[in-house]
């Protein structure tokens, strides 16, 4: 393979509650190249965190995961998806409860469409929940980064109640479940 060669990445948009959850757990993952929190789902333009905690948006708190299938596979993303967060409770994750942290997954492609929904089908069959799962699956329309401030959350404030609660639990119960995708596995 020459220099000039590149690996090909996909991007995969999710949203499972609140962002720096689902952010801190895709950074540690071996194949996962960068993960941008952002919005996606609504009808307002350039929306702002203050404006989609209104829940009057219509936006989610989503996650921008860009990847490298060749590492880790759309599918395998979604398996840590679906047991990184409750997908069946609708509109809410824990104590955070408004359409913006419904479960969501926006697809970029027929084949992201595809396999999101066989992913949860498999899920599904599994009985890995208790409960009916309440994921929508919808394509992407556009994806708004969220503020600077969002970025990296847990690492730049690992002293803030929420992160020590809710945040490092989460990603701690990941690394230990999904250790073969660690990235310093």
């Amino acid at each position: 393979m020459s220099d000039a060669a590149t690996t090909a990445t996909e991007t995969a948009i999710l949203g499972g509650g609140c962002f720096w959850c689902v952010e801190a757990v895709y950074l540690t993952l071996r194949g996962v190249k960068s993960v941008r929190s952002g919005y996606a789902g609504g009808h307002t333009e350039h929306p702002s965190y203050e404006e989609v905690c209104t829940g009057r948006t219509g936006h989610a708190e989503v996650v921008e995961v860009v990847f490298d299938p060749s590492e880790i596979s759309y599918a395998d993303l979604l398996r840590i998806f679906f047991t990184a967060h409750n997908p069946t409770t609708l509109n809410r994750q824990g104590n955070d409860i408004g359409t913006q942290y419904r479960s969501i997954i926006f697809w970029t492609s027929e084949d992201q469409k595809k396999t999101a929904e066989a992913t949860m089908k498999e899920v599904e069959v599994a009985d890995a929940w208790d409960a009916p799962l309440v994921t929508a699956i919808e394509p992407l329309t556009h994806f708004w980064p969220a503020e600077a401030k969002h970025e990296d959350y847990l690492a730049r404030n690992p002293e803030n109640a929420y992160c020590q609660a809710v945040v490092a639990p989460k990603v701690a119960k990941m690394r230990k479940l999904f250790a073969r995708y660690q990235k310093d596995a």
